[in-house]
């Protein structure tokens, strides 16, 4: 089932608001979401790099790490009334404008 980001961030809303403590202040969010990046990048790097997994070590996945990371991106959001389509949205346009020109572009051919 297909969700817009705008249903992602209600379903969040609604699982967050069951709970009394709701959000989380935006301090530990931001460590959290460090957190997050930080077990993603050691995933990259069993996977990609020189560094393999310790034998006794979980097996995560970058699917679910990148689905942590949207998460907490998503509880951010939410938290400081951001409405996340409309900050994509912003984000394309500048790299449309700003960095136009930045990119080798593919041949349409």
């Amino acid at each position: 089932m297909d969700k817009s980001l705008s249903d992602i961030q209600r379903e969040v809303d609604a699982y967050i608001s069951q709970f009394k403590e709701g959000y989380f202040s935006p301090l530990s969010m931001m460590a959290r979401m460090s957190e997050e990046v930080g077990e993603l990048a050691r995933e990259v790097n069993h996977q990609f790099g020189e560094k393999p997994k310790k034998a006794d070590e979980a097996d995560n996945s970058i699917e679910l790490e990148l689905g942590d990371i949207l998460f907490i991106t998503i509880c951010f959001a939410n938290s400081l009334g951001i409405d996340l389509t409309e900050a994509h949205n912003k984000v394309m346009h500048k790299f449309g404008t700003r960095d136009a020109e930045r990119w080798t572009k593919k041949d349409t051919d």
